[in-house]
């Protein structure tokens, strides 16, 4: 399926998913409250069967939060970067997809440790590189390291 498939498809099943630009892959930004649901139609659709999910990181913007997802499709040879952002800097969330793609169980949690993004119905969301009591989130732009004197 070419990208201009690919993004017809998935604009029937998320309207309001803006396509942005980017010359190597498909990327379109998704409200949040759509991404769960977008996320299983893509997996199950069989035309579209997005079987793996590469990777899932955090994005810090400076005035928003963003994850964003790589997906690929064993089967059919293509691929789609998703993305969702909050400008809630103070208690950012987003649906988890660990459901969906066993691997963003760790993805998830790796980004909830550096960047705080909390994973609504995440199975075990904890800190999975740094001691539990650590303050702060390093990958954020405002974060300050007083011992270390790391500021982005």
């Amino acid at each position: 399926m070419d990208n201009e498939t690919l993004k017809a498809r998935i604009l029937e099943i998320v309207p309001e998913a803006q396509l942005e630009e980017n010359k190597q892959y498909l990327t379109l930004l998704v409200p949040a409250a759509k991404l769960h649901d977008l996320a299983i139609k893509m997996k199950d659709t069989p035309e579209l069967a997005f079987d793996y999910l590469i990777c899932l990181s955090g994005v810090d913007y400076g005035k928003q939060l963003a994850v964003v997802y790589h997906m690929n499709s064993i089967l059919h040879k293509h691929m789609v970067v998703l993305k969702v952002k909050t400008d809630d800097r103070s208690d950012p969330a987003f649906d988890t997809v660990s459901d969906i793609w066993r691997t963003a169980e760790f993805h998830e949690r790796e980004t909830y440790d550096m960047f705080g993004i909390r994973f609504n119905n995440h199975p075990d969301l904890r800190r999975i590189f740094l001691e539990e009591d650590w303050k702060g989130y390093p990958l954020r732009k405002d974060y300050v390291d007083e011992v270390n004197i790391v500021e982005f």
